[in-house]
């Protein structure tokens, strides 16, 4: 009788595509999965020229490219958000005025925003009184008489529509460390509001009574007590179950906290207790703040020549779009998706816009998706598990250059939140960063119909890789990009 082949049985190690152990399992096999895939994608003028920028102390290019990151990591974690003021976004917004009304995202010219950017700029033409209806401020931009600019072309950001005119108050931001500053809207809420593309008579009048009522209430307060520091209640927050994106009940309680007795001393008090109403009802008001705080921080991370980290996410409703620190100023751009997620009754995703704002600045700063294990909340709202959440941090950590040790995540044993999104890491491995957004409806005014997750389009991340590598001599004969 003949020996088998195999006495010992077989034993097998399968790379790559899962589907190949299926066949020796059913006869008995143990195979050991590994999760591999080609770097780039199987791109091979990207994977060249993600060869070319890993670090590499005995190549010029890579030693440059690491001192580049190294540099650009160090800014991050060394800025110190501050809240110091609330003005009146022309005082603030640098080249804000005339008819000029900002948006999120990268650029996009009025005839091809999406339904609640568009309404978003009705609104805003309305509260600013260039128009009298909302056929009249339509007709305005159909004329092309309302100029139109990236809020992040500005120092600034804006969830969902992102919409920014003259008149609205921000919160402005600085870096206590470098004098940098950035600046937000003020949140509105939830329910009908301008940022998803609502400009009804009650949008309206609740914008009017935040610039005269609530905007110097704020204004007030800070001038009395002084900066608050925002880098310390994200910090707190992140403690008690916020991510500072999709979750902002602990910071915005906790900012609420800190200002209350500012407000009742500096404001009469029917108009402190309007303001103390409005933050109580609005457990979204830190948002904003956050945003503004991580846009701050990251634009003194851009322009480091030779650095791959990506300094802005965002999202205009039709197009995704990064910037990269050595990639110059311009946006590498793809197709905006619909997030995956849970719905509201009565809506499903044909009813949903595509994904929409700047608010993506908060992951890009290591919050929002980033640190859903500091969230386990958000993960129901999204439609997942706390596990889930868990596995979307310890995957992002993989992307990231650094751990910032100020936003400690307790579920991590107090691991700091992944931050500094590298493109060569999202090229090489495939993993696409992780945000945990609002879902819009497609039409103007109808508000937020879901939430879920979002991912950023992998092909934005090759063609700026491809555009840091053609700026240090690096070129791809086949990558493209829009620089």
């Amino acid at each position: 009788m003949s020996e088998p082949l195999l006495a010992g049985g077989i034993r097998a190690v399968n790379v790559g595509v899962a589907g190949f152990a299926g066949p020796p399992r059913a006869h008995g096999a143990v195979v050991q999965d590994v999760d591999w895939r080609p770097p780039a994608g199987g791109d091979r003028d990207a994977g060249l020229v993600l060869a070319r920028l890993e670090d590499d102390a005995d190549d010029p290019i890579g030693a440059r490219v690491a001192a580049a990151n190294a540099e650009v990591v160090r800014r991050i974690l060394a800025a110190q958000p501050v809240l110091v003021d609330v003005r009146p976004a022309a005082e603030i917004v640098p080249g804000l005025g005339g008819r000029t009304i900002l948006h999120a995202g990268p650029p996009i010219e009025w005839s091809r925003m999406c339904g609640p950017v568009q309404g978003a700029v009705i609104g805003a033409v309305l509260y600013e009184g260039w128009a009298d209806s909302p056929d009249a401020a339509r007709r305005l931009a159909d004329a092309g008489e309302i100029a139109f600019a990236p809020c992040h072309h500005h120092g600034a950001v804006g969830p969902m529509a992102g919409v920014v005119s003259p008149s609205m108050p921000v919160a402005v931001v600085e870096d206590a460390a470098s004098g940098r500053r950035a600046s937000a809207t003020l949140n509105e809420g939830l329910g009908k509001v301008l940022r998803f593309g609502a400009y009804g008579a009650e949008v309206l009048e609740r914008l009017r009574w935040m610039a005269s009522v609530l905007a110097p209430a704020l204004a007030r307060a800070l001038g009395a007590r002084g900066a608050v520091d925002l880098r310390s209640i994200t910090a707190q927050a992140l403690s008690m179950g916020d991510e500072c994106h999709n979750r902002n009940v602990a910071a915005t309680s906790l900012f609420a906290r800190l200002i209350a007795p500012a407000l009742v001393r500096t404001s009469p008090g029917a108009v402190a207790a309007a303001a103390l109403d409005f933050l109580e009802a609005n457990n979204h008001f830190y948002l904003n703040l956050s945003m503004a705080a991580a846009k701050c921080a990251l634009d003194g991370a851009h322009g480091v020549a030779g650095s791959t980290v990506v300094t802005a996410m965002a999202r205009n409703g039709v197009e995704f779009g990064i910037r990269v620190s050595g990639a110059g100023d311009g946006w590498f751009t793809a197709p905006a998706t619909v997030p995956d997620g849970l719905y509201f009754p009565g809506y499903g995703a044909a009813d949903a816009n595509p994904d929409l704002g700047d608010s993506a600045i908060t992951e890009t700063m290591g919050l929002g998706g980033f640190a859903m294990a500091a969230a386990p909340a958000i993960a129901r709202f999204v439609g997942g598990t706390a596990d889930d959440a868990v596995a979307h941090t310890r995957a992002m950590a993989a992307i990231t250059l650094a751990g910032n040790p100020q936003y400690a995540i307790p579920a991590l044993g107090f691991a700091g939140t992944p931050t500094a999104i590298d493109c060569r890491r999202v090229v090489d491995s495939g993993v696409a960063p992780v945000i945990d957004t609002g879902i819009a409806h497609r039409e103007a005014g109808v508000g937020q119909i879901g939430a879920g997750i979002a991912r950023a389009p992998l092909a934005c991340f090759t063609a700026a890789l491809g555009a840091v590598g053609r700026r240090l001599g690096v070129a791809p004969s086949g990558a493209a990009a829009r620089e």
